[in-house]
């Protein structure tokens, strides 16, 4: 075991890595640990052309500061991103600079039958498959480690977000997919890693086509012209689109949204080739259920995710259901169909306000989306709502005296806190809210037999039913049919009340 000195190639900076003969080796590169564990050095195994240095060199240096120096910059860099942050020169090799992954994407326990994978990373690969989810398969993860479902919400919010940056930095990523993820679904963080790669306009095209499972159907089928014909689509903005689309769906579902039962050719490879290329047709679309998954031809381990009669699209709610149409049934084959990453940043989030918790201490999932039905009930355990359910409905003034609805509820349950988001629609919940605007403004409790919010901060809020002030620190009951304005301030909403399930 030997401590290595190497110099960027950059600003002559020095620095460390140990190697003990054995370096974690990747498809393009070899990766070494710093002395103190802070950064790696990952050093490519084939010599780089001018063009791939000079994208690196733009990728650490200008597409860096452009992160940086602007708003949310930390939350990219510590919770997003793996970014490389330099260039090093070895012999005649080169390398780049990456700081280590957060302690919380490695692996506490592993599996449920032995700690096989304990300090493994956790490549967001384990928590999209079905199958080791089921607590009879053999090598099954620990629950603690798989999380609420409620989390692969925010999974897929901050990969959106992540995509949403790069494409507004004009760069794509050309090979999405769940192996270039890390994701924590305990605490509902994602990563995204292996970042040397990204298509860098001007300078470099993809090296590679994506990974099977993500690449859009239009690079398939046309990966067998030349790389310079015309008709050639190369990965881009839009086929990162169609795998970001394909990443929320399996997160949410742990099923492929393109892989069913339906066969195009005998031929194993020409039949892949087809029914995610050319063919590719979406496994839920709703006026052609050919390629519906056969469940006998499932694996067992697979079986409960892959119905999708009993485990439907249907269950991410309408925001998300529509979102999933625009990808794989408009956008599927007409790239420019495809949702932006911001739309499934705001689909995503407002879903979240639509969740429900199960009353089933034993349901899996812990929390399902409301069904906008009368009866509510948990669509995973089918354990109904009890009680009565309070529904907010959000309006904003279209102009004096005219309010009108934002397509946006918020589902009411025990101590569910209120933000400035809900309360201002001047607020957008994003990834650049301040620490104060982060800080609850009321909540919501069951008090002595009554839905109540709890007054906190807001300095406005007037019950328009019965036309009184709310002050802060008193509680106002919600009843069905009564309107209350959240704040008098330009943006103030007015929410609407109905109880369901009464």
């Amino acid at each position: 075991m030997s401590t290595i000195t190497v110099k960027s190639s950059l600003t002559g900076k020095s620095y460390q890595y140990v190697d003990n003969g054995d370096p974690k080796s990747g498809t393009a590169k070899n990766v070494y640990f710093s002395p103190d564990r802070k950064y790696v050095v990952a050093i490519f195994k084939e010599k780089q052309d001018f063009n791939q240095k000079e994208r690196l060199t733009k990728i650490v240096t200008k597409y860096l500061n452009q992160i940086e120096t602007k708003e949310a910059g930390k939350y990219y860099l510590e919770e997003i991103y793996r970014w490389p942050t330099d260039i090093i020169e070895t012999h005649d090799r080169i390398g780049i600079i990456v700081p280590i992954y957060n302690s919380k994407f490695f692996f506490s326990k592993g599996y449920t039958s032995s700690d096989l994978i304990k300090g493994e990373e956790k490549n967001g690969k384990w928590f999209a498959a079905a199958k080791f989810r089921n607590r009879q398969f053999p090598l099954s993860l620990d629950q603690n480690e798989l999380g609420r479902w409620l989390n692969y919400f925010q999974i897929g919010v901050n990969l959106s977000r992540g995509v949403k940056k790069m494409h507004q930095m004009g760069l794509s990523h050309s090979d999405l997919s769940y192996n270039n993820v890390l994701i924590d679904p305990s605490t509902g963080s994602a990563c995204m890693i292996d970042l040397d790669g990204l298509v860098v306009p001007g300078i470099f095209q993809a090296e590679v086509i994506g990974t099977a499972d993500f690449i859009a159907p239009e690079v398939l089928a046309t990966k067998h012209l030349e790389k310079n014909d015309p008709a050639r689509k190369l990965p881009n903005r839009l086929t990162d689109l169609h795998a970001l689309a394909c990443l929320i769906y399996m997160y949410l579902l742990h099923r492929h949204p393109l892989k069913g039962g339906k066969v195009h050719d005998l031929d194993t490879e020409k039949d892949d080739l087809l029914s995610m290329g050319e063919k590719a047709l979406f496994v839920e679309h709703p006026t052609d259920s050919s390629n519906r998954p056969k469940m006998n031809q499932v694996s067992k381990w697979d079986t409960y995710w892959a119905d999708v009669n009993k485990i439907p699209y249907t269950i991410t709610g309408p925001y998300l259901k529509a979102l999933f149409d625009k990808a794989f049934i408009d956008g599927l084959h007409n790239p420019m169909q495809r949702p932006t990453a911001e739309e499934w940043e705001i689909a995503l989030l407002k879903t979240t306000d639509l969740m429900q918790q199960c009353s089933n201490i034993y349901c899996d999932q812990k929390w399902y989306v409301f069904d906008n039905t009368s009866i509510p009930k948990c669509p995973f355990c089918g354990t109904s709502h009890k009680g009565a359910l309070p529904i907010l409905d959000l309006y904003y003034q279209f102009q004096p005296s005219v309010w009108k609805p934002e397509n946006h509820r918020l589902m009411v349950y025990n101590n569910q806190y209120l933000f400035q988001w809900h309360v201002n629609r001047n607020v957008v919940r994003n990834e650049k809210l301040t620490d104060e605007q982060k800080i609850p403004v009321g909540y919501f409790t069951f008090h002595e037999g009554k839905w109540v919010l709890v007054n906190q901060k807001l300095t406005s809020l007037v019950d328009k039913t019965e036309e009184k002030e709310i002050p802060i620190g008193s509680m106002v009951e919600l009843t069905d049919g009564k309107k209350l304005l959240l704040s008098k301030e330009d943006g103030g909403r007015v929410i609407l009340i109905t109880l369901a399930n009464k």
